[in-house]
């Protein structure tokens, strides 16, 4: 998806820009390639910077209510300090690296409702405009799409995907907001559990598992909540029984206390994976959620239907055409 937009700071006859990004999807802590194409435009003018900003659609709930925002989350600075003159044509190519706590946006080739965006800046003769909003797709990682799998082996299925504004107390999160990917309980799990959100917090050396089970009430109790943590590893993923592993996490989750610091049992021994204590209302500051339809047997079939795929597609598409028009106006 390329836009290619006329400087509006600048009016008519200034340069355009056109963000180009390598087809395919990009990986946390990975490689966002590709070129920006610039066009001369009546004069010539001093180019300062050209810029390129992550930005998320997230949603927030406050004391009004639920809104929805774009959040930016990175920049890089991919060239500048150069004259384009009137009419010439230039391509700056560019390579950065992305936050290993990027989003995923898709599994297995299917959007999960992520929007994410590479916004181009750029800054000429002391104003600048963001002329170009780009969709960015983010593929999970190795080690990420193994746990999905798992899930999906174990008969649990996709529910929804949203980002939330806030942080997770108790972990190493970096960025102003977190992904929750909701999962519908397997067969095993339904009399016990309304659902589970599994949120990914990856780093250079591993990843953090949180896993947040919505237990169901019985009888004499009310429903909670109970939460717990896990760390793994990149290297050797094909080695480890990703679904014994999954599946241990998950009874501990299911059949944990709901003290923060009390005795917590441990994930199945391996060399990949440890358990750490679960915590009772671990996520703070203001959250929200956002209903992708979407359903799945398994998380490994991905997303369930033609109009469900095709109301995804809708959304995201929704969401660069308001960014565009804002722009305009």
């Amino acid at each position: 998806m390329v836009f290619k937009r006329l400087l509006g700071s600048l009016g008519l006859g200034g340069p355009t820009v056109d963000t180009v990004l390598v087809p395919g999807p990009a990986r946390p802590g990975g490689s966002l390639s590709g070129e920006v194409h610039l066009k001369g435009g009546d004069a010539d003018f001093e180019i300062e910077h050209i810029t390129l900003e992550l930005v998320a659609r997230v949603e927030a709930e406050h004391e009004g209510g639920e809104s929805e925002g774009t959040v930016p989350f990175d920049r890089f600075v991919v060239g500048g300090g150069f004259r384009l003159a009137a009419g010439e044509e230039r391509t700056v190519p560019f390579s950065a690296t992305l936050p290993w706590e990027t989003p995923i946006s898709e599994l297995y080739g299917q959007s999960l409702g992520i929007v994410l965006g590479v916004r181009t800046e750029l800054g000429v003769a002391g104003a600048k405009d963001k002329g170009d909003l780009d969709q960015l797709t983010v593929a999970p990682l190795p080690v990420q799409e193994a746990i999905l799998e798992a899930l999906g082996q174990l008969g649990f299925g996709f529910r929804s995907a949203d980002l939330e504004y806030g942080r997770i107390s108790g972990t190493g999160q970096q960025l102003p907001f977190y992904q929750e990917i909701e999962i519908t309980p397997a067969p095993a799990y339904a009399s016990r559990v309304n659902e589970i959100e599994l949120t990914f917090l990856a780093t250079p050396g591993g990843m953090e598992v949180v896993l947040e089970a919505d237990k169901r009430g019985g009888f004499l109790s009310e429903g909670r909540d109970a939460v717990t943590r896990f760390t793994v590893a990149h290297d050797g993923v094909e080695h480890q029984d990703w679904t014994a592993l999954v599946d241990g996490w998950i009874r501990q989750l299911v059949e944990s206390g709901p003290a923060y610091g009390s005795s917590a049992g441990y994930a199945p021994e391996s060399h990949y994976g440890h358990a750490e204590p679960h915590d009772e209302g671990h996520r703070s500051g203001p959250g929200m959620g956002t209903a992708v339809a979407a359903g799945a047997a398994g998380l490994a079939v991905g997303v369930v239907g033609g109009m469900v795929a095709a109301e995804v597609v809708d959304e995201v598409g929704d969401f660069f055409e308001d960014d565009e028009e804002e722009d305009e106006g």
